[in-house]
């Protein structure tokens, strides 16, 4: 699995949008030149976050986006699942082809595994805990 542009850009968009702080406007200019990000790639990403619900857009002179929820209740997984779609490291067999039972064996085995502990990684993380730099319960203090 490999996050594309769009998902890494969606998410900059979203950090760049929720570290302005609740209630304010931000311009897709504003954002593209903090970001240095292409204004209409950024176009493009915007349309999918707010048809998501992650952000709204408010129009007129003083207008531009804004969250739509508060960051503690913006998954990453969730957003980059809608921006990306399928976030598995490998395909699923197509239906009704037969696969052997060494490749069930590896896809039951490994990948599966292995799609669940990004699945699950990717769940614990919110915008929230971007922005405001939440550490890791496993990460340890060290006196000097």
């Amino acid at each position: 699995m490999k996050i594309s542009t769009k998902g890494r850009y969606g998410i900059r968009f979203l950090i760049d949008v929720a570290e302005q702080g609740a209630g304010a406007l931000c311009t897709l200019s504003d954002i593209a030149k903090r970001e240095s990000i292409s204004e209409a790639y950024l176009e493009q990403v915007a349309v999918v976050l707010k048809r998501s619900g992650y952000i709204r857009s408010v129009k007129g002179s003083s207008g531009g986006f804004i969250l739509a929820k508060d960051p503690s209740e913006v998954r990453i997984g969730e957003v980059l699942r809608n921006l990306e779609g399928d976030l598995s490291v490998v395909e699923a067999p197509l239906p009704g082809k037969k696969e052997s039972l060494f490749r069930q064996a590896i896809r039951v085995g490994f990948y599966n595994k292995l799609d669940n502990a990004v699945n699950e990684s990717l769940g614990s993380f919110t915008l929230g805990s971007l922005i405001c730099g939440e550490k890791s319960k496993t990460e340890y203090m060290y006196y000097i």
